[in-house]
């Protein structure tokens, strides 16, 4: 009878050595936070800085998790993702006027939440870029230009951040070209 508690006691010391890894924690070091799909397409470059090209036109974020073991897991649908205006480009072309970007909205979660944008017709309190926690990023009304006049920098953009137990990614930056230019031409953003 000892020697079968015995060699329960082994087995069960067995199973948690295991599961836990021998006193490894398997804890999440690090976030890299990068565009997998650019309008349905994976981009040539992966810069940091992706425009938001035409009204609609989306950006698929992907978060890449790093591991004490060395893994790398994904974890876009298991992060939470924090969209902002970026305080030092925070400029943008609504219809020619030069202005303050609005600030962004959460795709509707449910039927009774808010619409995005908000309100769904002017004068807009939130939109421009809709983000859903699926690291779906939306370009929606106002339509707006964040490039300078030759679209060779912007003046504006939103940043993107993913968190998940108390680790942030580093940002992702989204200038957004909606709307024409209100130059000659009506172009906005880069030209390559």
């Amino acid at each position: 009878m000892k020697r079968t508690n015995i060699f329960a006691a082994l087995g069960c010391a067995l199973l948690v050595f295991s599961l836990v890894g021998c006193g490894s924690t398997n804890k999440l070091q690090s976030i890299t936070l990068t565009a997998s799909l650019i309008d349905g397409v994976p981009p040539s470059t992966q810069t940091g800085i992706y425009n938001l090209n035409g009204d609609s036109s989306t950006i698929q974020l992907q978060a890449m998790g790093e591991y004490s073991n060395s893994k790398s897991v994904d974890l876009t649908n298991k992060v939470t993702y924090t969209v902002v205006v970026d305080p030092n480009y925070n400029q943008g072309y609504l219809h020619g006027v030069l202005g303050t970007l609005i600030p962004p909205c959460q795709a509707p979660s449910s039927p009774s939440a808010p619409p995005c944008p908000d309100p769904s017709s002017p004068p807009f309190t939130s939109g421009t870029v809709e983000y859903s926690q699926t690291g779906l990023i939306t370009a929606v009304e106002p339509a707006v230009c964040t490039w300078e006049q030759s679209g060779s920098f912007f003046i504006g953009a939103y940043e993107v951040t993913a968190s998940l137990d108390g680790v942030t990614s580093q940002p992702v930056i989204i200038p957004v070209a909606s709307e024409a230019g209100p130059w000659a031409g009506g172009a906005c953003g880069p030209t390559s």
